[in-house]
């Protein structure tokens, strides 16, 4: 319905359907534009969370590429076209660009303001369940994942066992204590306020996810370029070539100049401790950290390289 009066040109405020909002303004440096494209990776981080569910799949080989392909191109083309439209509904000027800034329920307040507003109350609860769901989601695909790491990686005890009905009860009851002591330790200690543990948060797990997605591309590389175990023609190294400078370039803008002060100022701290938590644990445990590689390996049906 916004895109509709947009393109009619009924939309409150004189509003109109432009293709600026793919414009960049003048006189922003691509360090702006690379600070701000981590929230682009936390928008569309989860692509790969079908991967997850591997195990159960009857074909896992076909089906888990095809869910993960189709999530991207779906994923990609929906997140460009509401994200514009939503641009365009509030405005492309100084005041529409800090009223999007400033929503803390933008399609909410764009059916309040193009419907009426009782259809801007429903739209927000609809979200609030969405954002449910999504909460749902991060700890199944989180839960699985422990278990399987702690299956191949220590056996089938402890996180690595299934309840009666072949769930990861364990996993996923750690994981859920795990986020509920992070969450009071942001409000009790920091008394941050809802919209502070969603920007808290997501910053700091993107900036981890760069980097786990820095170091997949670089395994990928050396899986397929290096070590040829996979059918795939040379000149196509530039793609991952070329992800690797996107992620790195972000990464870097991220984190210089460093921010000096403010909640910023501690998301690379917060996201390197984590960090060196993992690698002090595959350093502290090798045992376990060659066994799940060693099953992952097999599962893709490649020979070990040591």
């Amino acid at each position: 319905m916004v895109l509709i009066r947009l393109i009619v040109g009924n939309a409150p405020a004189g509003h109109r359907f432009t293709m600026s909002v793919f414009s960049v303004p003048a006189g922003t440096a691509p360090s702006a534009l690379f600070l701000g494209m981590v929230f682009g990776f936390l928008s569309f981080a989860g692509f790969e969370a079908a991967s997850t569910l591997g195990e159960e799949s009857v074909n896992p080989n076909r089906d888990i590429p095809r869910a993960i392909l189709g999530t991207t191109l779906f994923g990609g083309v929906f997140f460009v076209v509401v994200i514009a439209v939503e641009m365009m509904g509030f405005g492309t000027d100084k005041a529409g660009t800090a009223a999007f800034g400033n929503s803390s329920s933008l399609i909410g307040d764009l059916g309040a303001g193009y419907l009426s507003p009782w259809v801007g109350n429903l739209v927000t609860l609809g979200a609030t369940v969405s954002a449910f769901g999504c909460c749902l989601a991060c700890t199944v695909g989180s839960a699985r994942l422990l278990f399987a790491m702690s299956r191949d990686g220590f056996g089938e005890g402890g996180l690595g066992r299934v309840s009666r009905r072949g769930t990861p009860a364990r996993a996923a009851v750690v994981i859920s204590a795990t986020m509920a002591v992070i969450l009071l330790l942001c409000v009790l200690a920091f008394s941050a306020v809802p919209e502070d543990t969603f920007v808290w948060g997501g910053t700091i797990g993107t900036l981890i996810l760069l980097v786990a997605y820095t170091l997949t591309t670089i395994g990928a590389i050396r899986l397929i370029f290096v070590q040829r175990r996979m059918p795939v023609p040379m000149w196509q190294v530039v793609i991952p070539l070329a992800a690797l400078g996107l992620l790195g370039y972000t990464l870097y803008r991220n984190v210089i100049p460093y921010p000096a002060s403010g909640p910023g100022h501690w998301f690379p701290i917060v996201s390197g401790l984590w960090l060196l938590a993992a690698v002090v644990a595959v350093l502290a445990a090798p045992g376990p950290a060659r066994r799940l590689g060693g099953q992952l390996t097999a599962a893709e049906g490649l020979h070990r390289m040591d």
